[in-house]
């Protein structure tokens, strides 16, 4: 797959609430560039230290993908539902990729933290 297909297939993926952690490579290094960073290292510690906002999505839209060689960078907005009876909220993000035989293999992701749950 090319780097497009790759993101394209993650983010469709993660619309049907399918299996979005196979786009990711077991090596995979993410980055959470909010204050403080935070990095994490392989599939699995991404997979654990990212289920809390995984599950909280309700909806994602990919606004614009911008691809170049095997790095792409996707606007996305995000719903997130609350728990109980809390409205969900929006969160925009921008999302930073990086892909090697169509696995990503490098993800950073910024955004405004202020909406979310402390």
């Amino acid at each position: 797959m090319s780097t497009r297909e790759t993101i394209d297939h993650y983010f469709k993926a993660l619309e049907s609430r399918g299996a979005w952690q196979d786009a990711f490579s077991e090596d995979v290094r993410f980055t959470s560039f909010i204050s403080p960073v935070r990095e994490m290292n392989g599939r699995d510690a991404f997979v654990e230290g990212t289920k809390r906002f995984y599950g909280s999505i309700e909806s994602v839209e990919v606004r614009e993908l911008l691809v170049d060689g095997d790095r792409a960078v996707a606007l996305t907005r995000y719903v997130i539902r609350r728990l109980g009876d809390k409205p969900g909220f929006r969160s925009d993000v921008a999302e930073v990729f990086r892909v090697r035989d169509s696995r990503i293999v490098s993800f950073g992701i910024y955004f405004d933290t202020a909406p979310y749950p402390k």
